[in-house]
Order: C-alpha cells, then structure tokens, then sequence
C-alpha cells in the first residue's frame, strides 16, 4: 500500500512550504498567527535545518507534496521529541492520517524514541480526536495559556510511548487500507 513519504525539503520547496503555512485554515491553528514573510521564513528555515535537535520533512503521496511534518526538542538522552505537522490546504482526505502514521513510524524505528509529545490548541477538536485515535492520550491542559485576540485559549498536551504505538500501529494501518478500499 501506498501511504506516501516522509523526504527531505528541497530548497525549491520552502516557498510552497510558507505558502500552505500562510493559508488561513492552517495559520488560525498555530501559534505564530501573522502572515510570514519571505525573509522572516528562510531566516527561520536556516536556523531550524542547523538544530541538532530538530527534524523536518515533506509528506509527499503519490509524487505530490501535501504536507509538512517536524520534530523539534529531540532529546536523544531521553528518547523524547514533540511533533508536529500541518497539511496543504488543498490536501484530500485522510491526509493527516498518513502523515501521522508515517511521523508515529519515524519517530519511533528511526528517532527510537520512547515517548512522543504534542500541545493542540483547545478549538481544533478533530486533531486532537486523530492523535487520540493514533493512541496519543491527554496528558494534561494548560488552562488559559495562549491569548489571542478572542481571549485565553487552554491547550492540550498529548503524548504516546513507543509500546502503546507498537500495540496500535495494527489498528492504524487497517484503518488506513479501510479508508484507501473505501470503507470508512
């Protein structure tokens, strides 16, 4: 089965890369919510492809780039990292899914990670029913942490060990041949 690719980001790519984060359905779930400029965004991109402690990569399906996946506070001494990821606007369905399947693979059989962490904002409810269906469990939420012009927003941090992933990497993987037979 074809779930995609996670690949390295090609130079040619980081303009499409700000443009998908720019787009207005991905920028009101993050918390950098300006609209990022060119230099602000290579500035960035240059510091972040140093860091030893971070790791990005485009998701690609069927030779078409779709989406972005980073891992950033690899901790090597204690198999920890957070994640996160983000889709083109125009990405088709079941898109997400993939990509967090793919990012779950790497972070635990490349990173060999034992836990894998991740803060959602409160509002974006179907991200944090994915990462709970990929076995991600609430670890907690930071009550009234983040302000943005509504108000204070509380933020949910998830996380998911290497084992519970190991146990629900099956059920995943079904579901996605599910939802590619059309099933779901």
């Amino acid at each position: 089965m074809d779930l995609g690719v996670l690949r390295v980001i090609r130079a040619e790519e980081l303009e499409l890369m700000r443009a998908w984060r720019n787009a207005p359905a991905v920028r009101r779930n993050m918390y950098t919510r300006h609209e990022i400029g060119a230099e602000e965004h290579l500035k960035w991109w240059e510091a972040v492809s140093r860091r030893e402690d971070s790791e990005y990569f485009m998701f690609e399906h069927h030779g078409q780039p779709l989406g972005i996946v980073g891992f950033n506070r690899i901790d090597r001494r204690n198999m920890n990292a957070s994640w996160a990821f983000y889709a083109a606007p125009e990405a088709p369905r079941g898109t997400g899914t993939r990509m967090e399947y793919l990012a779950l693979n790497h972070a635990f059989d490349v990173l060999a990670l034992h836990k894998l962490d991740c803060e959602v904002l409160a509002f974006n409810k179907p991200v944090i029913e994915l990462h709970k269906k990929f076995g991600f469990q609430v670890e907690g939420v930071l009550r009234e942490q983040y302000r943005d012009a509504s108000g204070f927003i509380d933020i949910y941090r998830l996380g998911i060990l290497a084992e519970e992933w190991r146990s629900h990497c099956g059920v995943m993987h079904e579901r996605i041949l599910s939802f590619n037979r059309g099933d779901l």
